[in-house]
């Protein structure tokens, strides 16, 4: 069975196939209690989230992950969407909204790691 952070670096390695610009992992479980990885990937439309959303979700389905919470449209204005698997937290953001709201610096003492090296 494989551990949570190999399920978090091919979640990261997913989004990065399916076009997700500057995918990062971050691992944050000594910083709180209410997940351990953020995956966190810019999107350049709706279509494109759903696209990676669809991704995830049959991810999920054949890893045992289940989805806690998620938006399941990407409407106009809406800038940042998130799926949760509870442990793996998947960001997916337009590029001004993370430029905006900089979880990576928000995060700075999360490790950053290297999801290719699966």
């Amino acid at each position: 069975m494989k551990d949570v952070e190999q399920k978090a670096k091919e979640i990261a390695l997913l989004m990065e196939d399916g076009k997700g610009k500057d995918v990062v992992l971050l691992d944050i479980s000594k910083l709180n209690s209410w997940t351990d990885y953020f995956v966190i990937a810019t999107v350049t439309s709706s279509a494109h989230w759903q696209g990676l959303y669809k991704q995830a979700k049959d991810y999920a389905k054949n890893n045992d992950l289940e989805i806690h919470l998620t938006n399941k449209k990407m409407s106009d204005g809406n800038d940042w969407n998130l799926i949760d698997f509870g442990s793996i937290v998947i960001h997916l953001m337009s590029e001004n909204a993370r430029n905006f709201y900089d979880l990576e610096k928000l995060w700075h003492t999360g490790n950053l790691i290297d999801f290719h090296t699966v």
